[in-house]
């Protein structure tokens, strides 16, 4: 990426640099380095110098020396074994592998060589996470000399260290790496809105030193009084993280509390929370700005009191209070465990948990289905952030945000994930879609002989968010007789088609087994048996099967502004015509339709199983046309039944689903049997395509006391006369 200058160093070149760096090498250490860095290229020893300022041990620095080296060939690996040792021959390869790091961000390309490639980075992740900060130290270092790249190739880079590299060095609490990282890609990303807020904070940077300063001196004077030696310094604020809070809150510059920040580093835990009580003594404090992340850690270990307060002169002030350890390892993350490695210390739990976490990928491998399922895992999990929650005995356990009990329970051992019921959370039952929250404790309630649903794999219920739960439960259903899974694959497809009254007999279910990768329809019913797709998927590719087009078409006029449209329809041997669709059947794109000529008001679309239109052809079939759903449609009217067991606020409670499916209510019409306590209900309802239909039934469905909801079939529109009780349909 950035071209690297072999220069032969001179004989002092390395007395120079080491003189420059805070290292504790022995002799026999600093004679290997030295060693490696008469070998190294410009690019290698800048690369060295960033890790260098991380304090890492001599082969990590020695290894970084050396991979441009290997690189471009002027060394082998073999030479690195036998001059070196086979430790450091080891990183530099792992380096090598590790180009490959944002290989699986691009989009298209050969998926199977993206996965081999996502493989070696995750295999060399896990074997040493030292190679992991060799990689984060050149990105770096490339993003620093990124100018002289291309404009696309800039933006390019710097996206994919946002999306990848920023936040890998997140997950492993390189804060010092992470921020410039962020601040670089911002730069080349947003141009205009990097400068605009560089100058804002240059522009108040004399104001903010003199402001900084006198807050300074004053804490430092009340910690000395009550007898806490502490660390008082101003902390510098970085351009994407004020950006992003600017767009996360809607504010405008002027209103982020931190611009203007101080950071106090005391000895102990204890006198954390002192220097906190001298801090809100002192100002009146923020409550909804204040986070305790020392009681509960930040997933990457991040551990500090954060507060914001009304300083003097009545400005907002952002305090930061840590001890000296917490700080390391806020700015070093998991770099400052490895440091005791040669002299024989142990690394912390942190550093051990993202180990762990790095493991664990590996794992996913073994269970993904294919590689589009194993190279969307890592993309969703990889770089999510984490929730963690406590088992009644008291263990902690790790999980994506958004999990649920379920996947809690999954998480704890596959079986009492298939048996599980019900959850309790902090005591309170709660249902298996509710979202974990950090700190809760969570009971799962399991049956003696209990088995999946298959409702769990359908994302649009949210029973299960991790991509360990579902490969679990897929598992399962894999392992059933295939035969019932055909079966029960078929009869869910069968049941869906009923719901959204489309007629099965009018689509070739073998195309659409081709369009989903299968090459026998018994594998797509299989597939669905056991919880491989969904049949929303089905669905999906259901709509989009067009009849094939008649040979010459043309375009069908708009109707007159005010007059309801039904989108736009293409239509064979006529001229420029009007169209309506039909109230009778309503049809829904891409649904078989015909037309008809009527008298005066241009053609009435209906669907081809239209009992209506069935009964006028047999009376005057010359006016039937064919006709084809155009490429974008708008929004199509649909009638659905509901039937429920009466209750308070179940009306509201269809709406909000309604309202965040977007869906607009054209006409509504509810019956209740007053006897029976059973309410009917048929709205008539905007939608734009079979797969909101879907959700949406999907989750009215799972409100309490509905009964029964779906698509109503053509036929039962005709409203009876009100008698108090429903009518049949």
């Amino acid at each position: 990426m950035v071209t690297s200058t072999r220069k032969p160093p001179a004989a002092n070149d390395f007395d120079r640099w080491l003189a420059g760096r805070q290292v504790q090498w022995t002799p026999e250490q600093t004679v290997v380095v030295r060693h490696a860095y008469s070998l190294s290229t410009l690019r290698g020893q800048a690369v060295a110098d960033l890790l260098a300022d991380l304090r890492m041990e001599h082969e990590v620095i020695a290894a970084a020396l050396l991979y441009e080296a290997l690189a471009e060939g002027r060394l082998t690996s073999r030479f690195i074994e036998e001059n070196f040792s086979p430790a450091i021959a080891r990183l530099v390869e792992g380096v090598g592998k590790l180009a490959v790091i944002g290989a699986f961000h691009q989009q298209g390309g050969n998926v199977q060589t993206q996965l081999e490639n996502l493989r070696k980075m995750l295999l060399a992740m896990a074997q040493d996470i030292r190679m992991v900060l060799i990689r984060l130290a050149i990105r770096l270092h490339e993003m620093r000399n990124l100018g002289v790249l291309p404009a696309d190739e800039q933006r390019r880079v710097a996206q994919e260290t946002l999306d990848i590299f920023a936040p890998l060095a997140n997950r492993l609490g390189i804060g010092q790496i992470k921020w410039e990282l962020e601040d670089l890609s911002l730069r080349y990303l947003e141009p205009a809105t990097y400068q605009q807020l560089a100058r804002a904070l240059d522009e108040r940077r004399a104001d903010r030193e003199r402001y900084i300063a006198t807050v300074v001196d004053q804490l430092q004077a009340e910690l000395h009084k009550i007898g806490i030696q502490a660390t008082v310094s101003g902390r510098a604020k970085h351009i994407y993280s004020i950006w992003r809070k600017m767009q996360r809150k809607q504010l405008p510059f002027e209103h982020i509390f931190d611009v203007r920040a101080v950071r106090i580093i005391v000895p102990s835990k204890a006198d954390c929370y002192a220097a906190l009580g001298v801090v809100h003594a002192l100002w009146n404090h923020i409550r909804a700005e204040f986070d305790d992340y020392i009681a509960k850690p930040k997933g990457n270990g991040y551990q500090s009191l954060h507060t914001a307060v009304v300083g003097p002169e009545g400005k907002t002030l952002e305090v930061q209070i840590r001890t000296q350890a917490m700080h390391q390892g806020a700015e070093l993350g998991v770099a400052a465990h490895w440091r005791y490695k040669e002299g024989g210390g142990t690394r912390n739990g942190a550093s051990e948990r993202q180990v762990a976490w790095l493991r664990q990928m590996l794992e996913w491998n073994e269970e993904a289905s294919d590689a589009d399922d194993f190279l969307d895992r890592c993309k969703a999990d990889a770089f999510q952030d984490r929730v963690y929650v406590v088992t009644p005995k008291g263990t902690i356990v790790e999980l994506s945000q958004g999990a649920t009990p379920l996947d809690f329970a999954y998480h704890i051992h596959t079986e009492v994930g298939h048996r599980c019921r019900g959850a309790k959370v902090n005591g309170h039952i709660v249902p298996l879609t509710y979202e974990l929250k950090n700190g809760e404790q969570v009971d799962v309630l399991t049956a003696k002989n209990g088995m999946p649903s298959r409702d769990w794999l359908s994302p649009h219920l949210g029973y299960l968010k991790t991509a360990r739960a579902l490969g679990k439960v897929r598992q399962w259903f894999k392992q059933q007789d295939q035969e019932k899974n055909i079966a029960a694959g078929r009869a869910a497809l069968e049941r869906e088609f009923q719901r959204l009254a489309v007629d099965s007999k009018q689509i070739n279910l073998q195309q659409i087994a081709e369009k989903l990768n299968f090459a026998k329809l018994d594998e797509l019913f299989a597939a669905l048996g056991h919880g491989d797709i969904t049949t929303g998927q089905v669905v999906a590719k259901v709509q989009g099967l067009i009849l094939p087009p008649p040979p010459e078409t043309l375009r069908i006029a708009h109707k007159p502004p005010g007059e309801e449209s039904s989108g736009e329809i293409r239509i064979r041997g006529v001229g420029r015509l009007l169209t309506q669709l039909g109230r009778c059947c309503k049809p829904v794109p891409f649904e078989p339709i015909i037309g008809y000529i009527t008298r005066g008001r241009g053609v009435t679309i209906h669907r081809q199983d239209c009992a209506n239109l069935l009964d006028l052809a047999n009376r005057h079939r010359e006016r039937l046309i064919e006709v084809e759903w155009g490429e974008e449609a708008a929004t199509y009217p649909v009638d659905i039944q509901m039937d429920a067991y009466d209750r308070p606020g179940l009306l509201r409670d269809i709406t909000s689903v309604l309202v965040n499916e977007k869906v607009n209510v054209l006409a509504s019409n509810t019956l209740t049997d007053k006897e029976t306590g059973m309410a009917r209900m048929v709205l008539t309802l905007e939608i734009a395509d079979l797969g909101q239909l879907s959700r949406m039934l999907d989750k009215i469905a799972q409100l309490p006391n509905i009964v029964a909801v779906r698509r109503r079939s053509q036929g039962t529109g005709k409203r009876k006369k009100a008698s108090g009780t429903p009518p049949t349909g």
